[in-house]
């Protein structure tokens, strides 16, 4: 039988990793960023059981961590061009060039639109959720969501 962070908590690696990288634009960042939350939330295993939304703890924990690596450089990195589409995974295709200019206009968003787009077309959540990980209202959701969606509209219309 699986312990509950087993079930609940480990299977959502992939999904956390993925907006650690998000944050923090650096593949080492992000699991070092990762590890730690995953240690915060073994340490917690027993009170996150009881938590109404355990995975809304863990991506809160996991923005607070990815914000408290730049205050420890004192320091804000600069979007780069394209640096997420240029990677692959093992056995991956290669990116089209189509998908490089999407994930550089991507990265050209604020960053709280950028982020809300994420979680909600990459990451598959509901509004609710994003509001609830974010600490932000639902209607903030929605509005930045929106913007985000209708610029890159813009962006892949008129391609700027």
């Amino acid at each position: 039988m699986k312990s509950f962070f087993e079930a609940h908590i480990w299977p959502l690696k992939s999904k956390l990793y993925r907006m650690a990288y998000l944050w923090v634009k650096d593949k080492e960042v992000a699991n070092d960023v990762l590890q730690q939350v995953f240690e915060k939330a073994w340490t917690k295993r027993n009170d996150l059981q009881s938590m109404d939304n355990p995975t809304g703890w863990i991506v809160r924990t996991l923005k607070n961590e990815s914000m408290q690596h730049f205050r420890r450089l004192k320091k804000i990195v600069p979007i780069t061009d394209l640096d997420v589409a240029e990677d692959t995974a093992e056995g991956d295709e290669p990116i089209s060039e189509k998908l490089k200019l999407v994930m550089g206009f991507i990265e050209m968003l604020p960053e709280k639109q950028r982020e809300i787009f994420q979680l909600r077309e990459v990451e598959g959540l509901t509004y609710e959720e994003i509001s609830d990980y974010l600490e932000i209202s639902l209607d903030q959701v929605k509005v930045n969501l929106h913007r985000a969606r209708q610029t890159l509209r813009n962006y892949l219309t008129t391609g700027k």
